[in-house]
């Protein structure tokens, strides 16, 4: 896994590619290209690229995808015994960025398209808690075959027909 720790508005923030990360604002139109240079650390394979204080030649980039405000925080003052309060809320102006690549000396390391996402192919793992002694086993399901198992009892409940057959037997199909 690849990854690098980058600075921008004032603080340092662990990114790696294919992913998005909420910072300071930037003033830069959505669905432009941005480009950061201020490289702390580089993480590839194992071998891990220190700067003194910024790599050298490193360099991540990525993609604006929106500008938002950050929840509201509440700042209350109160003095006792003096009848003095303050109530005010603040909102930061954030922009969602989605890292596209994180380069060394001109070479990509990792990129948006090497990142791992799950396939329809793939299979996940959950809890089944059994009927009769209360033990919880672990089932496999196949994700593909289950997408098209709730989308055949969606179509068969749309149409009601004599001839459908039951929704427990398409799934086992």
């Amino acid at each position: 896994m690849t990854y690098a720790i980058i600075e921008t508005g004032g603080k340092q923030l662990r990114v790696e590619p294919g992913r998005f990360y909420d910072i300071e604002l930037l003033s830069v139109e959505p669905d432009e290209k941005v480009t950061i240079e201020a490289v702390l650390l580089v993480q590839h394979n194992g071998e891990v690229t220190i700067g003194q204080p910024l790599v050298a030649g490193a360099k991540v980039e990525g993609t604006v995808l929106r500008h938002l405000r950050g929840r509201k925080v509440l700042v209350y003052k109160m003095k006792p015994k003096k009848k003095t309060r303050k109530k005010r809320g603040h909102r930061q102006e954030i922009t969602r960025l989605l890292i596209n690549s994180i380069s060394l000396d001109g070479s990509v390391l990792a990129s948006e398209d090497s990142a791992i996402s799950l396939t329809p192919d793939a299979e996940v793992t959950e809890p089944v808690a059994t009927g009769t002694d209360n033990n919880e086993t672990q089932q496999t399901i196949d994700v593909a075959a289950e997408a098209v198992a709730t989308h055949e009892t969606s179509e068969a409940a749309a149409t009601p027909d004599a001839d459908n057959p039951p929704a427990e037997e398409t799934a086992t199909e």
